[in-house]
């Protein structure tokens, strides 16, 4: 659906985005996430053909959005972050513009309108003024903005920003619904809520792609080896001497006001110690008050991700800064050899 071949993007001497490229499957939700500054926002305003790259292609829907853009731009619907409307336009007035904008046939319109409000919960709100509304049905509003015209692709950024928990929640289940129809990009600082929503994530820093993978492979590359947290009652203190095959260490953590005793248990990478753990203990008298398995989240393997790549970034650029020097020092020297041998 989404084809992205080395882009590239220079302001001047400064490259927003260096030489990415993925592909998006028709129907996929696919995340994507960066810190601030790494060039999202720049790469989704190349696809939608707002900014034309510096190098490089996109095709959407087998168009090259710079060669055929008016058929690649028909196949998206864009939502961009800050949910920019026409506050004196009524919200059906404002979807009815957006339709005429992408060129919907007037004989469907009518239709299409009223389907698009009814999908994003608006039609009890549609003759009001989008400036009277709460920011919930404000997002609707964007959204149903980018769904009329039923594009192929929809491109969220922050689609749940400022939002209340109620708000949130109906937002990702009309993502979720999206999924089933369109192919969608969504762009969010919410990782729980890009876990729980996308197939794929792509995560760019510094305008260049440092991972794309699911959120739970991405999640189990980071993961602890294999850990286990424990509560127990031990007043004869066993767990000291507990020896198993499948157990490689145990380490105490405090004691609670109570007299139990938390545990970090750590074992072998592919095997559930949580089994093992629960018959060792019972058989040695031991009393499980908790027992909890570490998982990793998106958010770990995400931080993992940037600092990883912001140092190797650092060593590289430190790396070339002395290449640099040496050659400068060469240099030098060099001249000064050159004068020696003139006088």
């Amino acid at each position: 659906m989404i084809q992205v071949e080395n882009i590239t993007k220079r302001y001047g001497n400064f490259t927003a985005v260096d030489g990415i490229s993925f592909d998006i499957d028709e129907g996929e939700i696919v995340g994507f996430l960066g810190p601030n500054g790494a060039g999202k926002s720049t790469t989704m305003n190349m696809i939608t053909g707002f900014i034309e790259p510096s190098d490089g292609r996109i095709i959407v829907d087998g168009y090259d959005i710079s060669k055929k853009p008016q058929k690649a731009k028909r196949q998206i619907g864009y939502m961009p972050e800050g949910v920019p409307l026409y506050s004196d336009l009524t919200v059906k007035e404002f979807v009815a513009y957006m339709a005429d904008l992408k060129g919907c046939e007037k004989k469907t319109k009518k239709e299409e309108i009223k389907k698009v409000l009814e999908e994003t919960g608006l039609t009890e709100v549609q003759n009001k003024l989008t400036k009277n509304l709460s920011r919930g049905y404000k997002q609707r509003v964007s959204m149903a903005g980018a769904l009329v015209g039923n594009p192929k692709v929809i491109i969220l950024d922050e689609p749940t920003v400022g939002l209340d928990p109620k708000q949130v929640t109906e937002i990702r289940t009309l993502i979720k619904n999206l999924g089933k129809k369109h192919t969608v990009i969504l762009s969010s600082h919410i990782l729980s809520e890009v876990s729980q929503i996308c197939n794929r994530v792509i995560i760019i820093n510094k305008g260049k792609i440092v991972a794309i993978d699911t959120p739970e492979n991405l999640e189990n590359k980071v993961a602890q080896n294999n850990v286990v947290y424990v509560t127990v009652e031990d007043p004869e203190n066993k767990m000291d001497s507990i020896k198993e095959n499948n157990i490689k260490d145990i380490q105490f953590v405090v004691e609670n006001e109570d007299k139990t005793k938390k545990y970090i248990i750590k074992g072998e990478r592919d095997i559930d110690l949580r089994k093992e753990i629960f018959e060792t203990l019972s058989k040695e008298g031991i009393t499980i008050f908790e027992m909890k398995k570490a998982d990793a989240t998106l958010e770990d393997a995400f931080m993992k991700l940037i600092n990883d790549s912001t140092n190797s970034n650092n060593t590289t650029e430190e790396n070339d800064q002395e290449n640099q020097n040496d050659d400068k020092d060469e240099k030098e020297i060099s001249e000064k050899e050159n004068k020696k041998e003139d006088k």
